[in-house]
Order: C-alpha cells, then structure tokens, then sequence
C-alpha cells in the first residue's frame, strides 16, 4: 500500500443491513496502474453493531477503521476519515449506498484531463431495500458555481475531489445540508466541477435520511443559502429554484 492515490471515507452509523454492499463495491474498483484505492470507515458511535457484516474486510491491510468516542454527526466523522487518509483525493461513500464497477477510475482519469478538482458523476434511485425505482438522475458535463446555486445535482456518496481542497473547506452545519454547503464554496473558489453522466453511484432512498424527508429537506436547503451569507430576498430566489428542480428530480 505504497502508491494510495485515492482514499474512500465512508461515514456509518446503524448500517447493518446495508455497509457490507456498500463495501464490497469500493473493493471491486479496479484502478490498474493508476494506484491503489484505500477504504476508511468512520462508525460514529453506532449503537448497533455492524462489524462482524464485514468482519473478512477489517482483515485487509486496504481497509482502516476508525470509532468515535461519542456521536459526533456525519460531517465531523467525514473530516475526521479525511485527517487520516493518505491518498491524493477523496472519495466518499455513505454506509447505505454502492458504486458500480468503474467508477473510481473514470473519476480520476476525468479530473486529470479536465483539470478541475472536483468530479461527480450520476445516481441510480433505489429503494432502502435496493430495488431499482426507474429513476436516474443525471449530471451535466460541467457544473458551475451559478448551477449549483439553482440545485444540488451533486450527490455526495458520487463525488470524487481533491484532498487539498476538501481540507480547505472541511465539512461543518450538520443542521443543513453540510455536502452541499461545501460543494458551493468549492465551486466558488474553483470555477466548475466535471460530471461523468452515468450512473455509477446507486443511491437508496431513505425517510429517515436528510434528503428522504422532503419537508426537513427544504428547510435545511434555505439555512444552506443563509449560511453562504445571502439575504433573505435571493435565499428565497434561490429556494424557488431549488423546489421546482427538485420536483422534477424525484417525481419525473
């Protein structure tokens, strides 16, 4: 494990029924002579026990386990796999969602061509249970700092970048939507992100999660323009966009 390029940090956290997949798809990336890929798993103090689902990957050298002390929420268990990884860029993957073959290795080409420092790619809709619901959501080529600001299209379990660069903007505000607030300040320093529009990201569908919750969703959405320091007048500009985008995002 001397040429990590690229480090996994997967935040868990009551995932019994749904990491073992979830892991097995980082361990099926194939990077050839790209480098080796490292998985980081943060358990954020889960009251129910998961590790004996992937007690044969705690195993492998590739695979570092780390528990907080005390719940500290996704965005700090987030950081905290990001202090401690030694690849060049992250990637991150939530407890409850898979990747498709390929998808680390198309990222990482991408980002060395296009040169941006962040990369993000489509996502298959599932149910919890993992049962494909015939909706793909997909990712323009590029997306800009002014098309992010009219919607999140960028999914967080998709998203490759630059470890330089997340370290700049760590990931804060678990009241909101702290992927999404991180994505923005990136994207403002940065330019535009590259998007590979295929569906390498399987994203389950859950009520108990942030984005599951369509009405704590929408509020969490506003703080988020109120914390990028907006006004109330373009916050709701902003959040008007944001409402109509997101109903023909999951409704079709």
């Amino acid at each position: 494990m001397n040429n990590i390029v690229v480090s996994v940090v997967m935040p868990a956290y009551c995932c019994r029924n749904t990491i073992r997949k979830a892991v097995e798809s980082v361990f099926a990336q194939e990077m050839g002579s790209l480098g080796e890929v490292e998985l980081i798993i943060v358990d954020d103090c889960s009251p129910e026990p998961f590790q004996d689902v992937i007690a044969d990957y705690l195993k492998d050298s590739r695979l570092i386990y780390i528990r907080n002390e005390k719940n500290q929420g996704v965005a700090a268990s987030r950081n905290r796999g990001i202090a401690v990884a030694k690849g060049r860029y992250i990637a991150f993957l939530d407890s409850d969602d898979w990747w498709l073959p390929g998808k680390l290795k198309c990222q990482l080409e991408r980002l060395r061509t296009d040169q941006t420092v962040l990369c993000s790619t489509g996502r298959q809709l599932r149910t919890f249970e993992g049962k494909d619901m015939g909706r793909y959501i997909p990712v323009k080529e590029y997306v800009t700092y002014r098309d992010l600001l009219t919607h999140n299209s960028i999914a967080c379990s998709s998203v490759m970048v630059r470890k330089d660069v997340i370290e700049e903007f760590p990931m804060e505000h678990d009241e909101c939507h702290e992927d999404y607030i991180t994505w923005l300040l990136i994207l403002r320093k940065y330019g535009k992100a590259s998007g590979i529009n295929q569906p390498y990201l399987q994203y389950r569908m859950s009520k108990n999660s942030k984005s599951g919750n369509k009405l704590k969703s929408a509020k969490m959405t506003f703080l988020v323009y109120r914390h990028m320091g907006y006004g109330l007048v373009k916050s709701c500009l902003c959040f008007c966009s944001y409402a109509i985008h997101g109903v023909k995002k999951y409704m079709g």
